[in-house]
């Protein structure tokens, strides 16, 4: 009898986790490519609490598939990737179907999947340090209180004034200590592939951060920038061939769906520890760290900050810098090396170096039609134009600018701006700012039902000449004037150099 029930058991069929469940830990190699966030506008800095850019994860693995159908994990994917965006190749059969395993290990998600299952409730007198230990049974997540049962009754855990906690025989089914991405594949016989996973995640930025050293007559600058990368995924990709995309895409707004739990929270507990506050709080209140250098030394021109904010320029000795490439419209700036993009991290790589870019400064104002008596600072601009004439002749993506100069050898600051994307060829606005020693003062002398009369006065009371621009919006009005008027962009520009200590004037008529 004992045979024929064995004979039995022979033929019945295996459990479903009997087909087979084959795991990659890591990938072998990973390509990481970040795309900015297309809402930002550049004069905003990435929120590090909340990227909404995304990147291109392209990782290659080797797995070992038996014959017939088998789970193959994929362990170490992005925390925010999205599913339906991941495509695997390289598989003999392809795949039948794909799950994102959402609930990473957490406190709040370990509870949560404990919800009516059997734990250790334990306790410490604060008197005595005695431990006493009892069964409990969970009957609530891990929103606001959480409720346990013990042969005594019902409890909110925390609440009786003694230190408290819970322990768990092991990890509930369904919970993982990375993030994972399943697939079930198939396949006629036990073969070992080199498979490649590429899928979307959410949670990444990038921006351009420049530094522009003015020289002291102000006719150049030295140009310097910085690619800054930003991640808010918990997942790091070591040795990644990195690259970041400039240009608009046209991409719906897909978020990654929820998924982890985080730091459990108890809102009864009277007297609030260290143990109670949550993992962001912590963020928030550490200090920023110092520079970390990676490489074999300081000219490698790779490193990571805590702090969204341009590093000086390093020595253009033995730098490594980003190499441009063309992408249809986009523009692809690629990392010749690989390099680490760490989890909630930031890293700075090298991104373009032009010394001795000819630049002009010019004070400009814009008037229309109609306006009354006025007068005050002008606004003074740094301008070059993005061409090889001019020592530049890049494109240049958006990103805020500090723009530094010196006197006697002493660096100072002069401010810091917002540079958007700027294709070869384009006019290039590096600064802007006001400028007290150069003023202006508008006053209608004649005003008409017909016309109006206006004269304009700009002083200099600096020792250097400067270059001033006026551009006048006529609206519906016709203007006249005996001084010759140019125009840009389809509107009349006024164009005078105004001598040291000096001022210039200009008179015109607006007429029906």
């Amino acid at each position: 009898m004992r045979r024929l029930a064995a004979f039995f058991l022979c033929l019945a069929p295996l459990p479903a986790a009997a087909q087979g469940i084959a795991t990659s830990a890591r990938p072998d190699r990973v390509a990481v490519t970040v795309y900015r966030n297309p809402q930002r506008p550049p004069d905003q800095r990435p929120n590090l609490q909340w990227l909404n850019g995304f990147a291109l994860i392209s990782e290659t693995r080797r797995v070992t598939l038996p014959a017939g159908e088998t789970e193959l994990r994929f362990e170490g994917v992005a925390g925010g990737i999205l599913p339906q965006s991941a495509i695997v190749t390289g598989l003999p059969e392809g795949i039948v179907e794909r799950n994102r395993d959402a609930y990473l290990l957490s406190p709040a998600t370990l509870l949560d999947r404990s919800l009516g299952r059997r734990v250790h409730l334990r306790r410490t007198a604060r008197a005595t340090g005695r431990v006493r230990e009892q069964d409990a049974i969970v009957r609530s997540g891990a929103g606001g209180a959480v409720i346990i049962e013990t042969e005594g009754g019902f409890e909110s855990l925390r609440c009786t004034g003694l230190p408290e906690t819970l322990v768990h025989d092991g990890v509930p089914q369904g919970l993982s200590a990375r993030p994972t991405l399943s697939v079930r594949a198939r396949s006629g016989r036990a073969v070992s592939a080199i498979v490649t996973l590429s899928y979307l995640a959410s949670g990444f930025d990038w921006q351009a951060d420049y530094v522009a050293t003015l020289s002291e007559d102000g006719s150049r600058i030295d140009l310097f920038a910085w690619l800054t990368l930003a991640s808010t995924d918990e997942t790091s990709f070591v040795n990644a061939d990195t690259q970041a995309v400039a240009g608009r895409l046209n991409r719906q707004d897909v978020r990654a769906q929820p998924s982890e739990g985080g730091p459990l929270r108890i809102t009864c507990w009277p007297q609030q520890t260290t143990s109670d506050i949550p993992l962001e709080e912590y963020q928030r209140m550490e200090p920023p760290e110092d520079v970390e250098v990676y490489g074999d030394d300081a000219m490698s021109g790779v490193v990571t900050m805590r702090v969204m904010a341009p590093a000086p320029p390093p020595s253009p000795v033995a730098i490594m810098m980003a190499q441009q490439e063309q992408l249809g419209d986009l523009k692809l700036y690629r990392i010749p090396e690989p390099v680490t993009v760490a989890a909630r991290s930031q890293k700075q790589v090298a991104l373009l170096h032009r010394a001795g870019v000819q630049v002009r400064t010019v004070h400009r104002m814009r008037f229309f039609a109609g306006a009354t008596a006025h007068e005050g600072p002008t606004e003074r601009y740094i301008v070059t134009r993005n061409r090889d004439q001019e020592g530049l002749g890049v494109p240049l993506p958006a990103g805020r600018l500090m723009l530094f100069g010196s006197r006697a050898g002493t660096p100072f600051l002069f401010g810091e701006f917002t540079l958007r994307d700027h294709a070869v060829g384009e006019d290039v606005e590096l600064a802007r700012d006001v400028a007290q020693g150069v003023r202006f003062a508008l006053t209608p002398l004649v005003r008409t039902a017909a016309a109006t009369d206006y004269e304009l006065v700009v002083t200099n009371d600096g020792p250097r000449p400067v270059a001033f621009e006026a551009e006048i919006v006529p609206q519906a009005w016709r203007i006249s004037s005996p001084t010759p008027l140019s125009t840009r962009n389809g509107l009349p520009l006024w164009q005078v150099t105004v001598p040291a200590n000096g001022s210039a004037t200009l008179r015109y008529r607006l007429s029906r």
